[in-house]
């Protein structure tokens, strides 16, 4: 996969696992996304430090929730995804 895709699903998850919780565990988006969690923990940072997820530090772990901005770039990538896909082209 492509690093926007790795993105792509870990904005997802991370959507779909926050609906009714205080954010996603770490081992929750390794699952959900299918990825290492050597190379998902450098994913994480970088998208908490753009302001895509917003990461809450509690007692137990760090839970990441997404935020708005995480929000409007997950819409346009869908957006884009289905474009692509409906043009039979590659991302």
């Amino acid at each position: 996969r492509k690093q926007i895709e790795i993105v792509g699903d870990i904005l997802y998850a991370a959507e779909e696992l926050t609906i009714d919780q205080d954010g996603a565990s770490i081992t929750k988006l390794i699952q959900k996304a299918n990825i290492s969690h050597s190379r998902i923990t450098k994913i994480l940072s970088n998208l908490v430090s753009q302001g895509l997820l917003e990461q809450i530090d509690s007692k137990r772990a760090c839970r990441y929730k997404i935020s708005m901005s995480g929000k409007d770039f997950l819409k346009e990538y869908k957006t884009y995804s289905e474009f692509t896909d409906n043009f039979g082209l590659t991302i």
